[in-house]
């Protein structure tokens, strides 16, 4: 089984954690289009293209792909419709994860995401379909991706450049359930509740979009060699980038859209 996974980033990654989980016996092949990171900051136009790119370029090098999950917000919130459409392989997106937000929260909840996330008609449309008796705050925010990028590569981010985001965010004291609305900002979990305190539950999507991605592929997720897959040596994940990495721990191919 090939499960191909996007992002403009490393924060896709935080979703192919939980799909791995969920189906540790597939074969995983990660693509990071970090030369336009994040996907935020791009015209739709734009947009379009460099997924149409990374389709292209994984059915290339991937021989059969069983599914694709496109782990970022405002790819799925803006192209998924269009990449749908441009192929006939199965495609998954992460959402925010409003709905759940909502049935947790009891006072208000937040949004932070890109600014193309939070500017989107479909966050509009799930917050106008589930957050009937809630107000919903909205934060965008490109520099948390970069330091999520930054923590994932280091290994550590100073708490102080988290603090001073958020601080100029303002996020309202009304907010008891903020949602992680890109998939980088999982890598930040840890220094966002710090900076937030206990009182705001974190919440995201990854958990949610491995359940999707085994529905669609449980069929699969069993042979008559050997039943049970989850005994079985996880395989690594190859990893192609669209632009150099600033690691060497992690081998990664880098490749050119076309």
């Amino acid at each position: 089984m090939n499960i191909v996974v996007f992002d403009s980033g490393i924060g896709g990654t935080s979703v192919l954690e939980h799909i791995q989980k969920k189906l540790p016996h597939a074969h995983y092949f990660y693509f990071m289009d970090n030369l336009y990171m994040p996907y935020g900051k791009l015209s739709l136009t734009d947009l379009h293209q460099r997924l149409l790119g990374t389709l292209k370029a994984a059915i290339q090098r991937v021989p059969r792909i069983d599914l694709i999950v496109v782990a970022c917000n405002t790819a799925s919130t803006q192209g998924l419709d269009m990449l749908r459409n441009s192929t006939h392989i199965p495609i998954v997106g992460v959402v925010p994860a409003i709905k759940p937000a909502c049935i947790i929260s009891k006072k208000n909840i937040g949004l932070l995401a890109t600014p193309a996330t939070v500017e989107s008609s479909y966050t509009n449309t799930l917050i106008q379909q589930y957050a009937l008796n809630k107000s919903v705050y909205l934060y965008g925010s490109t520099a948390l991706v970069h330091l999520a990028e930054e923590k994932f590569w280091k290994g550590s981010i100073s708490i102080a450049k988290v603090r001073d985001e958020l601080q100029k965010l303002s996020i309202h004291s009304n907010v008891d359930c903020l949602v992680l609305g890109c998939t980088h900002f999982p890598f930040l979990k840890k220094e966002i509740q710090t900076v937030l305190g206990d009182q705001i539950l974190l919440v995201d999507s990854g958990a949610a979009i491995a359940e999707r991605a085994f529905y669609l592929m449980k069929d699969d997720s069993f042979d008559t060699l050997n039943p049970v897959p989850s005994l079985r040596e996880p395989h690594l994940p190859q990893y192609f980038s669209t632009a150099p990495v600033p690691s060497t721990n992690i081998a990664v191919e880098c490749i050119s859209l076309t």
